[in-house]
């Protein structure tokens, strides 16, 4: 990645879990979303036309999480990007969701990338 947006520690409440009773109620989520996205353009024009706007990803993020829950963070950190490449079309997408659930931890975390080009294979 060369340029790039960074959206660190979005605070979220989502329901995710294996068993059951775990996605019962929301847990609090902290995702990061680093988007690849040339900003020669925008810097040099300030316009927000020709960046990704950061406040809409961050919407977006929080509407997928209203009417869905997830058994693995790791299916949530896919959807995110698909979500991510589908909406805001950056070169790559980096997703990386903590979930505070072992005692003995400060969190645990899987991380996720996916460039542009692995979305449009998988559709094929």
């Amino acid at each position: 990645m060369s340029d790039r947006i960074t959206i660190e520690d979005l605070e979220v409440w989502f329901h995710v879990g294996v068993p059951d009773e775990e996605r019962t109620e929301p847990q609090r989520l902290l995702i990061t979303i680093e988007l690849a996205h040339d900003l020669g353009t925008s810097g040099t024009t300030d316009s927000l036309a020709e960046t990704i706007d950061y406040f809409a990803v961050c919407q977006a993020v929080k509407a997928l999480g209203q009417t869905r829950s997830w058994k693995l963070i790791e299916a949530l950190a896919d959807d995110i990007c698909m979500l991510v490449l589908d909406q805001f079309t950056p070169s790559v997408v980096r997703v990386v969701v903590k979930k505070f659930i072992l005692p003995d931890t400060r969190w645990v975390s899987v991380e996720v990338i996916r460039p542009t080009k692995n979305r449009q294979d998988s559709d094929r």
